[in-house]
């Protein structure tokens, strides 16, 4: 799991021990009010004190199925927006590996335009291959010389462009934007 994937989960958590919290609370004060009116029967309801307890406790409770409402549809709308993301990601994956066939990139200028498209500055990625920056700046020159680019920002406008242009299909075979 990701680190902003835990941080969602446990706010959820958060979310629906708050809702607990407010059902406990609800059926508590539900049973005062009962407790109130029962003795006196319907006529108990006419007492203002015992009448606006009866409302609070309504109120509390039709709030409380509003929140399980809303937290139900954002927990589906936020599984439904990670499978897209996931899509995405792994269909810009296969735009990428398609143009680097394309264009003919040897495996080294692959994994440098790789980095160099997520955003690694030269130097970073002369750390992360264990190369000189000028070896960095070479394979970038043949990888922009080769994809008809002359630079860095044409070359992912080429990849987000295509990526636009398709549709996206999912694990389950549906389409999303």
């Amino acid at each position: 799991m990701t680190r902003v994937t835990i941080q969602k989960a446990t706010e959820i958590w958060k979310v629906a021990a708050l809702i607990l919290l407010q059902a406990v609370c609800g059926i508590i004060f539900i049973g005062d009010v009962v407790t109130d009116i029962l003795p006196q029967g319907l006529a108990g309801l006419s007492d203002p004190a015992n009448l606006s307890e009866f409302a609070a406790s309504f109120g509390l409770i039709l709030g409380l199925v509003f929140e399980t409402l809303v937290l139900w549809r954002l927990i589906g709308r936020q599984k439904r927006m990670q499978e897209s993301m996931n899509v995405a990601s792994g269909a810009l994956g296969d735009v990428m590996e398609a143009y680097f066939r394309t264009w003919a990139l040897t495996p080294t200028e692959s994994d440098v335009a790789t980095f160099s498209i997520k955003g690694y500055s030269i130097t970073e990625i002369a750390q992360l291959r264990g190369s000189a920056e000028g070896t960095i700046k070479t394979h970038l020159n043949a990888i922009y010389r080769k994809s008809g680019v002359t630079g860095r920002a044409q070359l992912v406008s080429i990849l987000i462009e295509d990526l636009m242009r398709g549709t996206l299909v999912g694990a389950e075979g549906q389409k999303s934007a």
